[in-house]
């Protein structure tokens, strides 16, 4: 199975980027910047030894006195010439009582006859002081400069977004059932526009198949209803009257059972189709105790099944009374039909939450789809397989929270209410 990839807003992901991307660009340029600068000042200081040399060369073509000024000008005769050299040294400084970075360049030249050592010296300025003023200074301006881009244009981006954003909480209030035109903020952004135009008729469109749904459902109910009563009858007056053997009596009863079966599910697909389209809006509250012994003295009746309740606290919750009677009964219904032969139903009440648990054969294959509708774990126990999903679906309507576990050799189903 793929791992999931972390979702990130909109806004903080491309605000990644850009800070990315210009811290990037500040560190590369900055970088540049100082290599560039003190190339500049090392061409400056060159051009300044070669124009004393020239001139020194100047003035000995002149026959002019030339005074050695040590450590900056240094002139000597020599037997012979050498090459051109350019190179950095140190040299000491008394009145600074510290050695000092000379920039030197020596020359050799022959001049009325006579061969010539000029060495000329030019101090090198204090380099990396004034590099770390100009790159501080470069810095400064770069973060502040990044600093206002940076919160105007997160702030245009979240302008720009905002029908975006605003839209789609508005898709998250939708509702089928609501006869309401979906409330879409208009932008001049074109794609957004676009988007507003398609959301506007898909919802359109879900609402209008949901409406044919919902109608062809109710009337496909409401119709079964009637032929299904009237078979019903028209089979007990059969199975009711004389000149019946065995074989025709047991096909009547089988049909019998299967039309009650059939008109069970008719009723219950009614019942989900009605909570699900938000039907019972009427809301009590109601004491979950008193179902819940009203359901067990009912199905006492009715099944020799033992059923013990455990618990006196009141469970005050707010719901459609007759939705919390079909909500305990269903329970109760699903624990005898999948119980154990002469096993015992037993039924525990707490503050906000109670249990029904039954003892099992064994544990579920498949316990994710106990609540999908028509799912029956096996096929020896015949049901319609909608009781489980009509309580998911209560559940649901009223943020009760249901659950399933296997435990010492029991199914144990256990609501909680908020």
């Amino acid at each position: 199975m793929a791992q999931e990839t972390k979702k990130v807003p909109l806004i903080r992901k491309t605000s990644k980027t850009f800070l990315l991307i210009s811290f990037i660009l500040m560190l590369i340029s900055t970088v540049l910047l100082f290599f560039y600068v003190r190339s500049l000042l090392r061409m400056e200081i060159e051009e300044e030894l070669f124009s004393t040399t020239a001139r020194v060369e100047t003035a000995l073509a002149k026959n002019k006195e030339i005074l050695s000024l040590t450590p900056v000008i240094e002139v000597s005769e020599v037997e012979n010439l050498g090459g051109q050299i350019i190179k950095d040294t140190l040299i000491y400084d008394p009145s600074q009582k510290e050695m000092e970075e000379f920039r030197e360049l020596t020359s050799f030249t022959e001049i009325n006859g006579a061969k010539y050592k000029i060495t000329v010296r030019n101090l090198i300025v204090e380099t990396d002081d004034i590099l770390f003023a100009i790159v501080l200074s470069y810095l400064t301006i770069i973060v502040l400069v990044f600093v206002f881009l940076f919160f105007f244009s997160k702030a245009r981006n979240k302008k720009l977004w905002s029908p975006f954003f605003e839209n789609l909480n508005t898709m998250k209030n939708f509702s089928l059932t609501s006869n309401e035109p979906i409330p879409l903020v208009d932008s001049g952004i074109l794609e957004f526009s676009e988007l507003n135009h398609e959301i506007a008729t898909l919802t359109n469109k879900v609402r209008s198949d949901y409406k044919n749904l919902k109608q062809y459902t109710e009337d496909v109910s409401h119709e079964l209803q009637t032929p299904l009563a009237i078979i019903q009858a028209k089979i007990e007056n059969i199975i009711n009257g004389d000149n019946l053997n065995d074989m025709q009596f047991e096909h009547l009863t089988s049909i019998q059972r299967d039309i009650q079966r059939l008109t069970q599910m008719n009723k219950r697909l009614a019942l989900l189709t009605k909570i699900e389209n938000n039907q019972f809006i009427n809301v009590d509250r109601i004491n979950m105790k008193d179902h819940i012994a009203e359901s067990v003295a009912n199905f006492r009746e009715l099944s020799g099944t033992e059923i013990k309740i455990s618990g006196d606290a009141d469970m005050r919750v707010h719901m459609d009374s007759y939705l919390a009677e079909v909500l305990c009964n269903n329970l109760i219904s699903n624990a005898i039909k999948h119980g154990s032969p002469n096993g015992i139903i037993e039924i525990k009440s707490k503050d906000k939450m109670f249990s029904i648990s039954n003892s099992g054969s064994g544990k579920l294959a498949h316990p994710e789809n106990l609540y999908a509708r028509f799912y029956r774990e096996s096929e020896a126990v015949k049901s319609t397989g909608l009781g489980l999903a009509i309580v998911k679906r209560i559940c649901d309507l009223y943020a009760f929270e249901i659950s399933y576990q296997y435990e010492k050799n029991k199914h144990v189903f256990t609501i909680r209410f908020k």
